[in-house]
């Protein structure tokens, strides 16, 4: 029986440095290719309608991971965040993160952070962005923005819920340069993002020029922790409604997760169903 081959990149340190060279590379070749027009206009002023808002703590329990990591991803956050408030993204226009961000590298102050890599835990410089897309994936989440290009640690569930915010399944994984977050404005207004950090959250608005007819509500359903042959797993969907501003009504309703994700840590044991969805 063949043993499996490793990739390219798996072979050392310097074939990994080389490949991913590689890789962002072409990914700005891709992007020459096709001519997007990013958004790259910042305004100090902010827009004057606020679609959503919402903020992050940056210091929380994640299992056993060192709280080092957690003081290094403030900085980093820290960081990185005046590099994208103020951001406009008009029509046609594509928001890129990592295009406003820029590589995350020890000599411009940035520390090792926890980075997730091939679904366990990590460290890298830099590490801790993903928290800022999530929060960013959120704000768009509440509007008619199109999400271009969006990464998940899928499979998996890393840590314990610990005073969770948003749903198991809504986060994103990012990678300079080329596993990105991005989006588009395929609408006639145009959008705003507005981020900052303080002593202990990342802070993010999406504002706008004008008001929206509509608004929208994230819901999860059916959420449950099942025991399968290999373990327990994270069931659930996550939806999303549309409804109208003026009567209230839920004028549309699309699932936009499914949840099939292998715990990696011991559950409460009272909380685990067997396969048939029976308690006990």
């Amino acid at each position: 029986m063949r043993k499996n081959r490793r990739l390219f990149c798996e072979l050392s340190p310097a074939a990994y440095r080389i490949s991913a060279a590689k890789c962002c590379f072409v990914r700005r070749m891709q992007d020459a290719l096709r001519g997007t027009r990013f958004a790259e206009t910042f305004s100090g002023e902010r827009l004057p309608v606020v679609i959503c808002k919402n903020r992050s703590l940056i210091r929380r329990t994640l299992g056993n991971v060192d709280p080092a990591l957690q003081e290094n991803k403030a900085v980093n956050l820290g960081l990185a965040a005046p590099k994208v408030t103020g951001v406009l993204i008009r029509p046609g226009e594509e928001f890129s993160f990592w295009r406003l961000v820029g590589p995350c590298r020890e000599q411009d102050g940035y520390k090792t952070g926890l980075v997730i890599a091939k679904g366990v835990p990590g460290k890298g410089i830099g590490g801790g962005m993903c928290q800022f897309t999530n929060l960013i994936h959120w704000l768009v989440l509440h509007s008619p923005l199109t999400i271009t290009e969006h990464h998940h640690h899928d499979g998996v569930d890393l840590f314990p819920d610990h005073n969770r915010q948003i749903p198991f399944g809504t986060g994103t994984s990012i990678f300079y340069n080329y596993v990105d977050y991005r989006f588009r404005n395929d609408t006639d207004n145009t959008f705003q993002l507005i981020v900052s950090t303080d002593d202990a959250y990342l802070c993010g608005e999406l504002r706008a020029e004008k008001p929206l007819c509509v608004k929208y509500h994230i819901k999860t359903e059916g959420e449950r922790f099942v025991r399968e042959a290999d373990g327990v797993y994270r069931l659930g969907r996550i939806w999303r409604e549309t409804v109208d501003v003026r009567t209230g009504n839920v004028i549309a309703r699309e699932c936009i997760k499914e949840n099939h994700a292998k715990l990696m840590y011991e559950p409460d044991p009272a909380k685990i169903e067997p396969p048939d969805g029976r308690n006990g």
